[in-house]
């Protein structure tokens, strides 16, 4: 399967090597896109050496065919996981915004090709009105979550907020495939 493995700008980040890792070694092909913010926090050069595909931070990046790399991507991709997914990744997806290769992709996804979003950030961000109302369009919108999780957060505070455990989000990703 194809799996396109978007990572914004949150601490978390540093998981989705794990998580990238982890998903190749069960066989499928990862394809690493990296907000600008994300890539502060994990290098491209580790997400494609973890992947063994080419990594996207930027539009510019796109310059391998003719076809725009974000379109062929959303075309192969067999599932969209965002992880970690910051507020404003959730923004961007629910309002329809793309300055970005990974809201590119987003909007340029087959409607059947399923989206599932793991969000990571403090816990007031998480549960402003604002967040709660992006999370809610993108529920109607056919997106699936996992998590956040409960614990102890980067900015020092204890709550609601965390990334969910890469075995659950894993999980996710199994079941959301049909694969045990």
């Amino acid at each position: 399967m194809t799996i396109v493995l978007g990572i914004t700008g949150s601490i978390a980040a540093y998981k989705a090597a794990d998580l990238a890792s982890q998903l190749v070694k069960q066989g499928h092909e990862v394809h690493a896109i990296l907000t600008r913010a994300g890539a502060e926090f994990i290098t491209p050069l580790t997400m494609q050496t973890l992947t063994r595909q080419p990594v996207v931070v930027a539009l510019e990046d796109e310059k391998k065919t003719w076809k725009p790399g974000h379109i062929e991507l959303a075309d192969r991709a067999d599932l969209l996981v965002v992880a970690p997914a910051t507020a404003n990744v959730l923004g961007n997806f629910a309002n329809g915004l793309a300055p970005d290769p990974l809201a590119s992709i987003y909007l340029a996804l087959p409607r059947t090709t399923p989206v599932l979003l793991a969000p990571a950030m403090n816990g007031k961000m998480w549960l402003h009105p604002a967040t709660q109302r992006n999370v809610a369009r993108l529920t109607a919108d056919g997106c699936g979550f996992v998590g956040p999780a409960t614990g102890d957060l980067a900015c020092g505070y204890e709550g609601l907020g965390r990334l969910a455990p890469v075995d659950e989000i894993l999980a996710r990703i199994s079941a959301v495939l049909g694969r045990p």
